[in-house]
This record gives structure tokens, sequence and C-alpha cells, in this order.
């Protein structure tokens, strides 16, 4: 092990009027930086993860952070970029450098995306797709998703209690979560049936299917082993692995997540442990069918048999692999470039006992799978208490 979190900061996920990806940023990396006990000149080297692609005016923010204080100026500083697993791309960035014999190194993940209207955010993100063929789909990348749904339900069977149990686990965990965007309870019966306040978006999937737009910003520091030492509150990264798949599904069966299961062998083997050893995840439900296909991934049960982990409770709170105790995209909020740093810093409050009333008891060992496309881009990190 040789990198740890030793800091961290989140903003909440929202609306949040008056702020841009400046104020996000800074805010969330001052946050951090004072959490860590440390100073801002004793940064070696920040990454900032922001996917944007039209969602903000200005495309080259990294340089931004040096604005802390005047003694980062001169620091390096990278924007890192891979769909809605941009997150966890600055995160393995960040990794990779203390690897590299950095100290201490900034990670911060942020997007502000409720400046545009609805129909425009939905052109922003069809850019995550294979536009060469997934274009056409009604609906954007909501349209390829609900397509994604309809091809599990021709080869498995109608999953919409599945999809509902999923929806109400996470609004229900996300109402103890003073990050989330929702709090909301809305209990299996409104997330099961279309309804005025909860309507069809396109296909199958429901508004309690979709992840919302979001503000936001996460931040972490990361340090050596040497840095970590006797700190108060250190997370070790067992490993971070990063996988990645055809950009087409044409390529690919789209009934399988292969990329993420591909990313959880390299990495539950990397960190020598199995899937039974693990306390909880945090998991990319950008969709509830993206969940219910993760539970697959990642070895929980059988293809085409992920239904029975939700029904049976396995991963709810108290179940034999707590997923999403956060509340999950689906009730925090999924600023993308935010996304997979939100998910490190939540878990590193599971494995340091401050997750307040969404603490996983006695968590000791967590995983995070952060998702770029459709299982194209595929991070997934093991993280332990130090």
């Amino acid at each position: 092990m040789v990198a740890f979190a030793i800091g961290w900061s989140h903003t909440a996920f929202g609306r949040r009027d008056g702020e841009d990806v400046e104020s996000l940023l800074l805010g969330a990396a001052a946050d951090a930086i004072a959490d860590a006990g440390v100073e801002p000149g004793d940064i070696d080297e920040i990454f900032v993860g922001t996917f944007n692609a039209g969602l903000s005016p200005l495309n080259f923010p990294a340089s931004l952070a040096l604005g802390l204080a005047p003694e980062m100026r001169f620091l390096p500083a990278t924007r890192v970029e891979n769909a809605c697993a941009t997150g966890a791309a600055a995160v393995l960035q960040g990794v990779r450098s203390i690897t590299a014999g950095a100290r201490l190194t900034l990670v911060i993940g942020v997007e502000k995306m409720t400046s545009l209207s609805t129909k425009a955010m939905g052109e922003v993100l069809r850019k995550a797709s294979y536009v060469k063929e997934e274009a056409a789909l009604a609906g954007g990348f909501v349209g390829i998703f609900a397509e994604v749904a309809e091809r599990y339900y021709q080869r498995f069977g109608d999953q919409s209690d599945a999809l509902a149990l999923i929806a109400a686990k996470n609004h229900r965990n996300g109402c103890a979560n003073p990050y989330a965007q929702f709090r909301q309870d809305h209990g299996f019966d409104f997330c099961r049936a279309a309804s005025e306040r909860n309507p069809v978006i396109a296909g199958r999937l429901k508004r309690t299917d979709c992840a919302p737009i979001s503000d936001g910003a996460a931040a972490l520091v990361l340090a050596d082993a040497a840095t970590a030492a006797g700190r108060p509150k250190a997370v070790a990264f067992r490993t971070i692995q990063q996988v990645n798949d055809f950009l087409p599904t044409s390529r690919r069966d789209m009934t399988r997540l292969d990329g993420a299961a591909e990313a959880w062998r390299r990495a539950l083997a990397a960190a020598e442990i199995c899937l039974a050893d693990l306390d909880f995840v945090e998991t990319h439900d950008c969709f509830t069918i993206a969940e219910l296909m993760q539970y697959e991934a990642m070895g929980l049960t059988p293809v085409g048999k992920g239904e029975r982990a939700i029904r049976e409770g396995w991963t709810q709170p108290g179940g034999l692999l707590p997923v999403n105790p956060s509340g999950g995209l689906k009730a925090r909020g999924h600023p993308i470039g935010a996304t997979g740093v939100s998910m490190h810093v939540l878990s590193a409050m599971q494995l340091t006992d401050s997750a307040g009333d969404f603490q996983v008891p006695n968590a000791r060992l967590g995983a995070v799978y952060n998702m770029g496309g459709v299982g194209v881009a595929n991070y997934v990190s093991i993280l332990e208490r130090a």
C-alpha cells in the first residue's frame, strides 16, 4: 500500500445557484487541505476531474486550484477526463503520482450542470456515447440505457420490481446523507408505478430510475506511507484498477458489463481478497438498471440473476453486502466530474467511522466502482481502514 487518503471534503450536491466551477473547486480543495492538516504549499501535484463537454464555458480549469494560496503558484496541475468515470480517473492519477514519488497530491472532482436546460444537458451527455451509431436513439443518454434495459428484460424477464426496489433502497439511504440532493424516502410503490410525479423518461425507465442533474465538488488529499503514518485518520488504497471496453455498444453484449466484471476481477485479485470480505460497495447507479447489472459484474450473483440480490435484501443496510449506503448517484446526485471523487470520499468516511447516520457498522474494507459510458471506462478501488 503506497497511497493513503488523509483528508477529504464534499459539498452538498444539487442545484448550487450563485456558484460556478471555480468557486466549487476552490471551496472543496480548501476544505480537503484543512481536513488533512497540511498547508497548501505542501501539495506536490494537483489533478482536477471535470467532464464539461459544454457544461461550462471554461474548459481549462486545472490551474484554478492554484488560486488557493500564493505558494501554490507553479505547481503542476492537470485536468483529467473519462466521461462519467472522470472522478475515479483523477483519483487514479493522484495515486500514481504518489507511487512515482510525490509526498502529497490533491485530487478534485467538480461539475456545474444546472446552468443548461434539460434538453441541452442531454446533448452534452450524448457525447459520452458512440455518436456514429447511438446518436439517433431517442432520449439521449437515458435512451441508451433504456435500450440496455429493454434488451435485459427480453433476455432475463421483466425487472420492474427489482429496479423499483433499487430506487427505493437508494432514496431511503439518501435520507441519512447530508450531502445528498434527494433526501426523501419514496418507497417501493411510488418507484414502481409511473405517475405524474414519476413519469416515464425513456423506455422502461422512470424518473426514479435516473440519477439527477447536479452541481457539486469533492476533494481528496493523498499521501505516501511515511506522511500518512501516525495521522489521526488515514485510508489505504489496497488497489485501484482501470479497465476500458469497446466504445460502440454494437461490439458488445448490452446485457452484460464485461469491462466492469474484468475490473472487479483484477481489483479483488490485486487486493488479495474476495467479494465476501467487503463491508460495503459504493457503485455507479446512474440508472437503476446499471446497479442491477453491476451486482452481476462484481460477482454477487450470476448473470441474469441480479434481481435476487435486491429482492432478498443482500444489498440493503445490514445485508450481506450493503450497496450505496450513501444513497448512490440516484439520491446523492451525479455531477459528472465530481462523482468518482465523491464515492471515494464517502467510502473514506465509512472507513473512519465518520459517516454519521449512514455509517456501516464496523466497516474496515470497502470498494468503489465508477463507470464511464455504458461499461466503457471502469474503475474499481479497494479501500481499507489504515
